[in-house]
């Protein structure tokens, strides 16, 4: 179970609202910037219904620092009793085609999506966002499956069935085909959210 706070930061007071899936939505509250994160723990506590004796893992791109006048945030929370110690998930290799369509089967059979990150060893900013990709799939574990592939390490025709030309590239595939998505040449953080943005899109 998971809840989402969207926080709002118009000047001079701060806006909130909170929606969580499957949780109800909170009411919209407002809060000082020195208690910024108290309030949202508290806020995200409210909406817990399940299992109220686990603690609430928060995580921002903001690492709840005090927002700025005018800026969204976005921050989740896991509500699966899980602490930031577990992380991360290794990302499983696919080596050959062979692996690919062994994983695509086992996803098909659950009727789950996979994810899989192309990177290359000399690729500096494959290397630099596979600890976070790390990070991000213990977050959907159980459920959704990270992978890697080395574009040097495999048969090309792997890497031209996939349709990759620049690295890293992260992609959605479900049903046995590629669905969507996600170029990574610029800053980490941001890459992160648009593969968890992809990820919420394709998983209903």
């Amino acid at each position: 179970m998971a809840a989402t706070l969207i926080v709002i930061t118009p000047s001079p007071s701060l806006a909130v609202s909170s929606t969580s899936s499957p949780a109800p939505s909170s009411s919209c509250s407002s809060f000082c910037p020195s208690s910024y994160k108290q309030q949202a723990i508290a806020l995200l506590e409210s909406s817990r219904h399940v299992q109220p004796s686990l603690p609430v893992n928060i995580r921002s791109k903001t690492a709840l620092s005090l927002p700025k006048a005018g800026h969204t945030h976005a921050l989740w929370a896991r509500f699966d009793g899980r602490s930031e110690t577990e992380l991360p998930v290794e990302l499983e290799a696919i080596t050959s085609e062979e692996a690919l369509d062994s994983a695509l089967a086992s996803a098909k059979e659950s009727s789950k999506p996979i994810i899989v990150d192309w990177m290359a060893q000399w690729c500096r900013k494959c290397i630099y966002l596979k600890p976070k990709l790390e990070k991000l799939a213990a977050d959907y574990q159980p459920d959704i499956k990270f992978y890697f592939v080395d574009v040097n390490t495999v048969p090309q025709a792997l890497v031209r069935r996939a349709d990759v030309t620049k690295m890293p590239t992260i992609q959605l595939w479900k049903d046995g085909e590629k669905c969507d998505e996600v170029i990574g040449g610029h800053k980490a953080w941001l890459v992160i959210e648009e593969v968890r943005e992809m990820i919420e899109k394709h998983v209903r």
